[in-house]
């Protein structure tokens, strides 16, 4: 085990992980943080910390929504502004990524063309697609979960264990981008990925539902096609593939979660 990897579960480093998370991660205004004796650590250390990240983002969207419920919304409209919010926290992101790579995986027929097109910051038909499908499922399912009262666990589970998935595609693809935000920020090591898949497995066994292995099913399922189809496409990763394995793997989530909710749990 590396002396970088151990670092991960060093007190002092954790905050200094946490806040570099949050800053990759969200549009959230933080105050400035100082870790000299860290200066020159790899950001992807902090990827560990990417679940957490999730958990707070989904937690405030939930509010959100709990809120304009107890105000008389309606939960289609409540559900409107969780999307809303959470895209908002995010900066987008993680759609970005999802759009980048449905035109670049499906708009050419060679990698270096494939990562040409994800790079352009043109939207293509396969985005625009994409996009409007992952919003469309993502405000269906919200809205059906408000409905079933299940909307916090449900939030919670989705974002903590989708950003575990990206860092575990993260670990286990190289980068193909020289220049990408990817390859800037680095790989995070099998500790840092070994910790933030179990934060996103204990959220899963954690959820009060019957037979939550079907959850976790559905996630590893999700981010492993994202894996399967990037390693095929462009031979790696990059910051698109890792939105786009967030996206894919939170609708999967969110998908069981609903189910669950509404009679799934009933199935042995």
């Amino acid at each position: 085990m590396a002396i970088s990897d151990i670092s991960v579960l060093k007190g002092a480093f954790r905050a200094r992980d946490i806040a570099v998370a949050f800053a990759l991660l969200t549009r959230l205004p933080l105050p400035h943080f100082h870790f000299p004796t860290e200066a020159h650590r790899p950001p992807a250390r902090s990827a560990w910390a990417y679940p957490l990240v999730g958990i707070v983002l989904a937690l405030i969207a939930g509010a959100v929504g709990l809120a304009l419920t107890r105000m008389g919304a309606t939960p289609p409209l409540a559900a409107a502004f969780v999307l809303i919010t959470t895209v908002m926290l995010s900066g987008a992101m993680h759609e970005d990524g999802l759009a980048d790579c449905a035109d670049g995986f499906w708009g050419a027929w060679t990698a270096d063309k494939r990562l040409h097109i994800m790079k352009d910051s043109v939207i293509g038909t396969y985005g625009v697609v994409a996009l409007v499908l992952s919003l469309l499922l993502r405000w269906y399912l919200i809205s059906e979960l408000i409905t079933d009262g299940a909307l916090v666990w449900a939030l919670v589970v989705a974002a903590c264990s989708s950003r575990a998935a990206m860092v575990w595609v993260m670990d286990s693809l190289p980068t193909v981008r020289r220049d990408g935000l990817s390859n800037r920020t680095g790989r995070p090591g099998a500790l840092a990925t070994a910790v933030a898949v179990l934060i996103g497995v204990l959220l899963i066994v954690a959820a009060p539902v019957y037979s939550a292995w079907r959850l976790a099913l559905l996630g590893l399922v999700a981010a492993l096609l994202v894996r399967q189809i990037a390693k095929r496409k462009i031979g790696g990763q990059t910051g698109d593939v890792l939105g786009a394995t967030q996206q894919v793997t939170e609708i999967a989530l969110l998908i069981g979660c609903q189910m669950m909710a509404y009679g799934w749990q009933a199935i042995p």
